[in-house]
């Protein structure tokens, strides 16, 4: 199914900037009701210099980049094909709204399982300030089906 040349293929990559406005409705969309993700004034009380990004919002911020589908399109996978598998994050700072981010993904698996029935696909992504102190790692997981074996349709 997969073309395991491609393990280690970087993919491009993309800086976000991240926005006050958006924090807070993202904090709002996932019930967080700790004021430090959405009152500003909070957050400086807390010791931030501004609104701290929450834990998760880093892979939202990660479907920015200018092609979100180049990992699909790159390995000639349909998209309607894909489930997500796993999602990981290893952190090493925090990152703050106002905060410019790089994103730079690369591929680093690719493997089957149920005699070719499932592939997966698997990405890290590096995220820096734009100072370059890292913020986190990031690591996707997703699932192919294979409509050609086992069934899965």
């Amino acid at each position: 199914m997969f073309d395991t040349r491609y393990i280690g293929t970087e993919l491009k990559p993309f800086c976000v900037q991240v926005e006050r406005g958006r924090l807070r409705a993202f904090a709002i969309a996932t019930g967080q009701d700790d004021l430090v993700y959405s009152d500003e004034t909070a957050a400086r009380a807390a010791g931030h210099p501004s609104l701290p990004i929450p834990p998760t919002f880093l892979f939202c911020l990660e479907m920015e980049a200018p092609n979100p589908m180049e990992v699909y399109e790159r390995l000639g996978i349909e998209y309607a094909r894909v489930l997500h598998g796993e999602q990981h994050f290893t952190y090493h700072r925090l990152a703050f709204a106002g905060d410019t981010l790089r994103f730079k993904p690369r591929i680093v698996d690719l493997y089957e399982k149920r005699e070719g029935a499932l592939g997966f696909l698997v990405w890290e992504t590096r995220v820096k300030r734009s100072d370059g102190a890292p913020v986190a790692d990031l690591r996707t997981v997703m699932v192919v089906r294979n409509p050609t074996l086992g069934g899965l349709r």
